[in-house]
């Protein structure tokens, strides 16, 4: 088992409490999760965060090549599943319709199909606009945590 890391772990990470320029150790330790196979992307997950063209994507276009895993034939039917729970749900059909061809549906597809723990702060929702990752995580049986929870259940020390 494994956590798949959403894109807001990296992005609220860099933007608000662990920034690339003044918290270098957290950067560090999630390169050495995963060389320990405890920490993992997907690559949709990865598309989006180098699409933004800043220092993140910088950092992300660095990682391993193991760092992000690829969609494979067991994520495909995962994802076949999550976007058939989206569609009994109360959700726009708009909504349904961009979960279906999200990052956030890979996440929790792969997730689901691998039997990982997604590391997302989004948070449970009653809208019907967007499908959160935690609802169609509940949905799919699929555990997820926060960000904090995933270092503190790895044992993560940032000490000077």
């Amino acid at each position: 088992m494994a956590y798949l890391l959403d894109a807001n772990v990296f992005i609220e990470a860099r933007r608000r409490y662990y920034g690339l320029d003044f918290c270098p150790a957290f950067w560090d330790w999630l390169i050495a999760a995963n060389g320990r196979g405890a920490v993992h992307s997907i690559e949709r997950i990865r598309e989006q965060l180098v699409g933004a063209e800043d220092e993140l994507s910088e950092w992300v276009r660095a990682l391993p090549p193991g760092f992000f895993f690829p969609a494979d034939a067991g994520t495909l039917t995962s994802l076949a599943a999550a976007v058939e729970w989206s569609r009994r749900q109360t959700f726009r059909q708009s909504a349904i319709a961009l979960f279906a061809d999200d990052p956030d549906a890979y996440l929790v597809a792969h997730a689901h199909a691998h039997g990982h723990t997604v590391v997302t702060l989004e948070q449970p929702s009653d809208g019907v606009r967007l499908v959160k990752i935690p609802n169609a995580c509940i949905g799919l049986g699929v555990k997820y945590i926060n960000t904090f929870e995933l270092l503190r259940r790895e044992g993560a020390r940032f000490v000077l």
